[in-house]
């Protein structure tokens, strides 16, 4: 009788958790990596799309790019 329960249990577990099948989940496609630049005052690296385009370059932030644009005229 103890060797059937074991049996009816073992059974059990297996089907629980032995012939589970892996579930292919479907994820967007990574994003592609974004261009970085650096600020042409400081040299901070930042991506391309939140730079600021000013004469001389790409800056950071608008105080970089006034002081550049002071600074080289």
């Amino acid at each position: 009788m103890k060797y059937l329960l074991l049996l009816l249990v073992l059974a059990w577990l297996f089907h629980k958790f032995g012939s589970r099948k892996q579930h292919v989940t479907r994820q967007a496609p990574p994003a592609p990596p974004k261009e970085i630049v650096a600020c042409a005052h400081c040299g901070l690296h930042l991506p391309h799309d939140e730079a600021l385009p000013g004469r001389g370059g790409l800056f950071c932030s608008p105080a970089h790019r006034t002081a550049f644009e002071a600074r080289h005229g």
